[in-house]
């Protein structure tokens, strides 16, 4: 898929969170709304000014909310906006892609009702039916 500049949908979309740190605070914000001082102990090894860097970004991109809770100095907690959290399901999915690639025990829902970790799968509404392969009937447009 590529918009109306000629970048592909993915171009657009790491460039809106494409790096290292930016994903990782948002997975962080993902758990509950956080504190500057909180996001820094959620991401170890984030040099305050990147986090803050990182944060004034996604602001800007409507991931994330700033919400204040002091005047004087002023000072935000920060959540993740619903467009945001629609992040949660592709963070999810790479989490358990790396997982698998270090030989980690792999991150995801799981099922309440037996604790099985849940797979995704395509399903196409129209025809309704779960497509379980790459190569089963699927075009990629």
């Amino acid at each position: 898929m590529t918009d109306v500049a000629g970048n592909s949908a993915l171009d657009v979309a790491m460039a809106r969170v494409g790096d290292r740190w930016t994903l990782l605070v948002v997975d962080a914000l993902l758990d509950g709304p956080r504190r500057f001082t909180d996001l820094e102990a959620a991401v170890p090894g984030l040099a305050p000014n990147v986090l803050s860097s990182r944060l004034r970004r996604l602001e800007r991109e409507g991931i994330i909310e700033a919400v204040p809770y002091s005047e004087r100095p002023t000072r935000y907690e920060y959540r993740v906006s619903p467009q945001g959290r629609e992040l949660a399901g592709a963070l999810r999915l790479l989490a358990r892609w790396g997982a698998q690639a270090t030989g980690g025990e792999a991150e995801g829902p799981r099922h309440r009702s037996c604790g099985t970790l849940l797979e995704a799968r395509w399903y196409c509404p129209t025809c309704e039916r779960v497509t379980d392969r790459a190569d089963d009937d699927i075009a990629w447009l």
